[in-house]
């Protein structure tokens, strides 16, 4: 993983150095809420409903074992015990008193990490696909370019201030795990006819209020030409962006009332201002950056015992066996396999992990994984490098730990954001949903044959819980003062990335579990042979699945 050298040092000492004194003119009465919300926001502090929130920034997912610790250590020291891990591989804290947060960014500065630029109208983290670099179905490692995206985004003096909040994900694998298609910027790597690799570019993609899928730009972009390209985006957006209403200052709104092949031909002839210019990507540049992210010491192993072992062992225990069909997934060098970790336990909430459960992971991520560990936008972890050698040894300890349930992709590995139990801007409360789903539909056999099928709970139109992709999406929607769901069917958020259609009027929430039970006694009985939820919604429609709802609950 990516090391600081000593300029990244300095900017995070002198950030923490320069937010500590803010806080403390804050706290002194000496700057106004108006005045400190811009320098809390880029620093990652929001102000929930009952406290403080801390974002911290965990760029393109990836953690190593020393900063779990600390991450452990804040939970216990400076919050009430745990932290919570989002939908873009962020990390956050509920809990912090306002006066000690200086204290936290310093302590995340000794383990190379802060809270720069995860909230306000600035480039966010950049993200990606959780098994870059071991998929088998990789192009190129996309992990050393979110680097250099990083480096070029965090403090770039033109973009401390845009329109509105900016994304960008990066993904560099065949099948698109990274969403590239909801965010302002998806990159997508590839190769041409003639073998050279290249960015196709996608703008405008995001969910909140107004849901848009990103429309394609450019084909292939020439890598040395990647922060150029950015540049000419960011600057058209930060020109004529809107600023009048947030409602609709998103690119994506910009990109829609120019047309893509318009806002296209804007993008190329502001780029050839820069093209070439000081900004292009130099042989030696991303070479440098690539010596981070190098393969680590695998071991070869006699593949062919290991897999008769691992064979026998699962027919002995079929708890064993489903959880090596959910939570295991192939891996491109022979011999290993990455590992989910499940954080969706039922009867906590989705992406919470304890101070002590940190450690765990930390130890076990030490012990099989080479000391390092992602965060999925599914809001589970992964162990990136397991000897399949081992698989049966680490079942048994992430099965004592609560992180092997054997949902992985099934309607109980729910999306979640932390709804009004938390955040103010929620209409609606979303943990006790998700719980209460789990609770509706806890058989394994039943959600195994289901199949793939994703559910996603938002507690506002914001969508941190990005219900608008989810094969079915919730949305906590307020009716004078009371909390009602609005449901969604046929999202994805893939390569076949889709925005799911509104099934008709939000219910209470008593009814929402057995809502979810008509939807999928529908799709069972209408599917064919193989079919997943989402194929099946595409051949019939949304008509079938309103039908079997609404007139049961007439």
């Amino acid at each position: 993983m990516y090391r600081y050298d000593e300029r990244d040092r300095t900017l995070v000492r002198e950030r923490v150095r320069q937010f500590r004194h803010q806080t403390e003119r804050y706290l002194a009465g000496e700057l106004t809420d108006d005045q400190f919300r811009p320098l809390r926001l880029q620093n990652g502090l929001y102000i929930q409903r009952v406290a403080p929130m801390l974002r911290i920034s965990v760029p393109y997912g990836l953690l190593s074992s020393a900063q779990l610790r600390r991450l452990a250590h804040i939970a216990r020291n400076y919050d009430k015990g745990y932290a919570h891990f989002t939908t873009r591989q962020n990390v956050q804290f509920n809990w912090p008193r306002l006066e000690e947060v200086p204290d936290i960014r310093a302590e995340l500065a000794e383990v190379e990490m802060h809270a720069i630029q995860t909230s306000g109208n600035c480039v966010r983290n950049i993200t990606t696909d959780e098994f870059a670099g071991v998929a088998v179905d990789e192009i190129e490692d996309p992990r050393p370019w979110c680097e250099l995206v990083r480096q070029w985004a965090t403090f770039h003096p033109e973009f401390a201030f845009l329109p509105r909040k900016f994304k960008i994900a990066i993904s560099g694998s065949a099948s698109d795990r990274a969403a590239i298609a909801i965010h302002d910027i998806g990159l997508q790597l590839h190769r041409n006819a003639a073998g050279e690799l290249g960015f196709r570019v996608l703008v405008g993609g995001g969910l909140g209020r107004t849901p848009m899928l990103g429309e394609p730009i450019r084909e292939w972009l020439e890598p040395r030409h990647l922060r150029t390209y950015l540049d000419a985006i960011l600057r058209l957006y930060n020109r004529y962006g809107r600023r009048d209403n947030k409602h609709k200052a998103r690119i994506k709104i910009l990109v829609k009332a120019w047309g893509a092949e318009e806002f296209a031909r804007r993008v190329e002839a502001e780029w050839a201002h820069l093209k070439d210019g000081p900004g292009t990507v130099a042989d030696a540049e991303i070479a440098n950056v690539r010596r981070f992210f190098t393969d680590p010491a695998y071991d070869a192993e006699p593949a062919a015992a290991t897999e008769v072992e691992i064979a026998r062992l699962a027919e002995a225990e079929r708890a064993f066996a489903r959880w090596l069909e959910r939570n295991v997934r192939p891996h491109r060098m022979p011999g290993y396999a990455a590992v989910v970790l499940s954080l969706k336990p039922i009867g906590v909430p989705p992406g919470d992990v304890t101070d002590a459960q940190l450690e765990a992971i930390a130890d076990l991520a030490e012990r099989y994984a080479f000391g390092e560990v992602r965060v999925t936008h599914h809001q589970n972890l992964v162990l990136a490098d397991v000897r399949r050698s081992a698989l049966h040894g680490l079942w048994r300890e992430l099965r004592a730990l609560g992180f092997a349930t054997p949902t992985i992709g099934t309607l109980g590995d729910i999306i979640c954001c932390p709804g009004g139990d938390f955040c103010s801007l929620a209409n609606a409360k979303s943990i006790p949903i998700a719980e209460a789903i789990q609770r509706e539909f806890d058989d394994l056999d039943y959600l195994y044959d289901l199949g793939d099928l994703s559910l996603n709970i938002s507690g506002c139109m914001n969508a941190c819980g990005h219900h608008h992709v989810g094969n079915i999406g919730i949305l906590g929607v307020d009716k004078k003062g009371e909390e009602f769901y609005q449901i969604q069917v046929g999202g994805a958020a893939g390569s076949d990335a889709a925005l799911g259609e509104v099934l008709g009027p939000s219910f209470y929430a008593p009814q929402v579990p057995r809502v979810i039970a008509r939807i999928l006694e529908t799709y069972v009985d209408q599917r064919h042979d193989g079919e997943t939820f989402l194929e099946t919604y595409r051949r019939i429609g949304i008509e079938p699945f309103k039908e079997s709802v609404y007139a049961k609950a007439a």
